[in-house]
């Protein structure tokens, strides 16, 4: 593995690449692109397990961190915008075709959870992406824009923003908002656990413990950077533009985060003439992201997929 990084405008985009065993940069190889949910980094789900199988499949795979998180540079921090999100695709597959040994015909897409779904929106318009594959991806706009599931959630939600944007005009306090309890007791005495709140008790338990944690998966955000996502749709123009093979897999367990519907929803929309969605039984949206009897049947479709379509 390889730590570097790729500029989106002036942000510096912090990346690893994950090579295949006996690597030889004098060959070209197939390369995918890995995009990490939302709140995490490139040292989780997506690049320490379906980054590193990939690699082990024969591909360069390139998982970076969001820019405005983790590693990556650029201020505010914590920034949640989507067009710097979909942009940052666009500037990862700027960064590969610059490398001998990446063949640029051969470049494939994948992303988790909201990843997933900007994942879904790059590849509309980097035709560079040539297969698209994602776990339990999430259309984040359609899930901000849900809120409380009342009628005018999302307007309330944007007039928050809004004067949380006049705060910080007039030097006050950036506010930094979590979309988890700080720990898994704390989710427990909220009453975030199963069936109802099952995404968020499991994402705790993931996020919140030795299981997953790492220093940059912070799951804050900039909450008066969100108004370009609450605007955001991961499906918009998906029947016109998104052409390319398409692999959807999720877990049987619906959640309140909604990548059961949001993997149907796209299905029926994109215009790809080779589409699937996989869906996986006894399986939650985090089962997906580290257990053996959840990620093992994703790898193998995804290679499969990847192996064929690159």
């Amino acid at each position: 593995m390889k730590t570097v990084t790729f500029k989106n405008k002036h942000v510096d985009v912090a990346a690893n690449i994950h090579f295949p065993p006996g690597f030889d940069p004098a060959q070209k190889y197939p390369a995918i692109v890995s995009a990490h949910p939302v709140g995490s980094c490139k040292e989780q789900t997506s690049g320490s397990v379906y980054g590193k199988a990939f690699a082990e499949a024969g591909f360069v795979v390139l998982a970076f961190d969001a820019a405005f998180q983790a590693g990556s540079g650029g201020e505010p921090r914590q920034l949640e915008d989507a067009t710097w999100r979909v942009e940052d695709f666009r500037c990862a597959a700027d960064y590969l075709v610059t490398l001998d040994y990446v063949d640029e015909d051969r470049i494939g897409v994948f992303g988790m959870c909201a990843g997933g779904g900007y994942t879904w929106a790059a590849a509309m318009t980097e035709r560079r992406f040539k297969a698209v594959a994602t776990v339990t991806g999430v259309n984040l706009g359609r899930l901000l824009r849900q809120g409380d599931m009342s009628p005018d959630a999302a307007v309330r939600t944007l007039e928050a923003i809004s004067a949380q944007r006049t705060v910080e005009a007039r030097g006050g306090e950036q506010r930094l908002d979590s979309s988890l309890p700080p720990s898994v007791e704390k989710a427990k005495e909220l009453g975030m656990v199963p069936p109802l709140h099952i995404d968020v008790a499991e994402a705790t338990e993931y996020y919140k413990t030795p299981r997953g944690a790492h220093p940059n998966g912070t799951n804050l955000w900039s909450f008066s950077s969100m108004a370009p996502t609450v605007w955001f749709d991961a499906y918009h123009l998906a029947d016109k533009l998104l052409t390319q093979p398409l692999l959807l897999v999720v877990g049987n367990k619906p959640g309140e985060f909604g990548a059961y519907r949001d993997a149907f929803e796209v299905f029926d929309k994109a215009a790809s003439q080779d589409k699937e969605v996989l869906v996986i039984p006894g399986v939650s949206h985090y089962d997906l992201y580290d257990k053996p009897e959840a990620v093992g049947p994703a790898l193998d479709a995804l290679i499969p997929f990847f192996n064929k379509h690159l």
